[in-house]
Parts: structure tokens; C-alpha cells; sequence
């Protein structure tokens, strides 16, 4: 029993290192935001659905069901194209510390969908965070773009990620995957064709290219979401929750040893990065002390 404890803890920070090396992976593949999104939701929904055939799953749901799967997965692609276009304008590191704040877009928008009233200090390490935003504008001020589109992205991510907790308990976790998958790809598809459209240069990708869109699509985002999902049983909220904040960590280390001299910046956004990702752990720990 301890041994599994052991092997589904270890698999988490495994899970986490790879959410980590998302960013990365973005920053290597050469194309722009706009086709890197849409073949990551083209071949991750195609993963998906192979594992839920492989599995015996379902793929029957409600009309009721698809349109909110369908509103979840327009919020994933506008996320995932602000993620990866933050990235093309700035780097890794940038984008990953303005991730961090997830949790706290996340702490004011549950209230409103949950009807609960915003608590004090949640009010107060949301004031701490803009202190460590505050610190990195003034160091990054090159980066603005960058910084306000992983912003942006941060906050649509917080805004799926409670839809998704309203769904969940509903519905199988790789159904659920699959759905939004496949309904981002459609949006991204549609979004493409309303602007640049598609052109034999857009499938005319480098072989480097394509075994970085394929780890993405499989290993990043397939394997990452069922499995996170599924050792969701074994680990505690507190353990999730405390692992999860390294996925920053991670990633920025990572951006460092593989991309080199353009991911180092100016000591104080280090600094501002510490103040964001400390205040969100702590934030964490409270609530789940209170779960419990």
C-alpha cells in the first residue's frame, strides 16, 4: 500500500515535469501559435478517442452535454492560443511565472459561479501577487505583449478549469478530454479560415517539427489529462496541490538547461516569479487545511 502511495506520488511529479515541458516544447516547435494549436487539438483529440476505443469507453452523451463540452473547449483553444502566442513573443520563463496566477483568477471567479463571498485573505495574497506582477512589468517591460497574452491565458485557464470541476463527476475524464478536444479544434479551425486560411505551407512542417507536435499531442496532452485525473485517487488534495505549483518550477529550469541564454532574465523578475508562486502555495495550503 505504502509502494503504491510511493509510485502514484512519483507519477504525479512525472505528470508535472511534463506540464512543465509543455512551454518548452512550444518554444522549439518553429510554427507559429495559431497552427501549433490546432494540430495539438487535431492529434490530442485523436489519442484520446484511440485510448477510450482501447478501453471499452463510451462516447454517447446528451445534446445538453456536447454544448457545454463545446463552450469548454472554445475556452481551451483561446487559452492554449494566448499560452503558445505569449511564448513566440516572449519565452518560456515569462509565460510560466504569469501562470502562476492561475489560482488566484481562479480564487475570485469561483465565488461568482458558486455564489460564496470572496474571502479576506484571499483578497490579500491576490494584493501580494500584483505586488510580483508589479516587480516583473518594471524589470520585463520588453516583454508587455508576452506578458499580458500568458495573462490572458492564466485567466481563461482558470475559467475551464471550473467549468470542468462542475462536469466532472459527471462524465468519464477521457470523454470529457476527447469532447473539448475536438470541439477546440473546430474553433481553432474556423478561426484559422477566417484569417490567414489554409495553405500547403501550413502542413509543411520540418520532421523536427513533427516529433515535437507528436510528443506534444500524446505524451503533454493525452496521457498528461487521463492520467492526472486517474491518480487523482491515490494522491491528497494537499499533496496535488503543493505538486502541481512546481509545474513553474519546472518549466522555467527546463526552459534554462535546453533553450540557454534567452531564458535568462534580470535577478528581480526572479524575485517577482518567488513572491507569485510562494503566495500561491501558501494560498493553497490554507484551503486545503480548511477542506480537511
Amino acid at each position: 500500500m505504502q509502494n503504491d502511495k510511493l509510485a502514484n506520488y512519483l507519477h504525479l511529479h512525472f505528470i508535472v515535469f511534463i506540464w512543465g515541458f509543455t512551454a518548452v516544447l512550444g518554444d522549439l516547435i518553429t510554427i507559429k501559435a495559431d497552427p501549433l494549436v490546432w494540430f495539438r487539438m487535431l492529434l490530442g483529440s485523436i489519442f484520446v478517442v484511440i485510448f477510450i476505443i482501447i478501453s471499452k469507453g463510451r462516447l454517447k452523451i446528451s445534446l445538453k452535454s456536447l454544448l457545454i463540452f463545446a463552450f469548454i473547449g472554445l475556452l481551451i483553444a483561446l487559452h492554449w492560443l494566448a499560452f503558445f502566442k505569449a511564448i513566440k513573443v516572449s519565452n518560456v520563463s515569462i509565460t510560466l511565472a504569469m501562470m502562476s496566477t492561475g489560482a488566484f483568477f481562479t480564487s475570485f471567479l469561483e465565488p461568482i459561479f458558486f455564489k460564496r463571498k470572496i474571502i479576506n485573505y484571499e483578497v490579500l495574497f491576490g494584493l501580494i501577487v500584483i505586488v510580483g506582477l508589479y516587480i516583473i512589468f518594471k524589470v520585463e517591460s520588453t516583454h508587455l505583449t508576452g506578458i499580458l497574452f500568458a495573462l490572458l491565458s492564466s485567466f481563461l485557464g482558470a475559467l475551464f478549469s471550473i467549468f470542468n470541476g462542475m462536469i466532472v463527476k459527471k462524465h468519464n475524464a477521457s470523454l470529457i478530454s476527447f469532447y473539448e478536444l475536438l470541439f477546440g479544434f473546430v474553433f481553432v479551425t474556423i478561426f484559422i479560415f477566417s484569417t490567414d486560411g489554409f495553405s500547403p505551407s501550413f502542413f509543411d512542417l520540418s520532421n523536427l517539427d513533427w516529433i515535437y507536435i507528436i510528443l506534444l499531442a500524446s505524451i503533454c496532452t493525452a496521457y498528461a489529462f487521463i492520467a492526472a485525473v486517474h491518480i487523482m485517487k491515490w494522491i491528497s488534495p494537499y499533496t496535488l496541490m503543493l505538486t502541481t505549483n512546481m509545474e513553474p518550477v519546472y518549466g522555467i529550469l527546463l526552459a534554462l538547461l535546453i533553450l540557454g541564454d534567452k531564458e535568462y532574465m534580470h535577478p528581480t523578475f526572479y524575485l517577482g516569479a518567488l513572491i507569485i508562486l510562494m503566495t500561491v502555495i501558501v494560498n493553497g495550503i490554507i484551503k486545503t487545511r480548511k477542506k480537511d
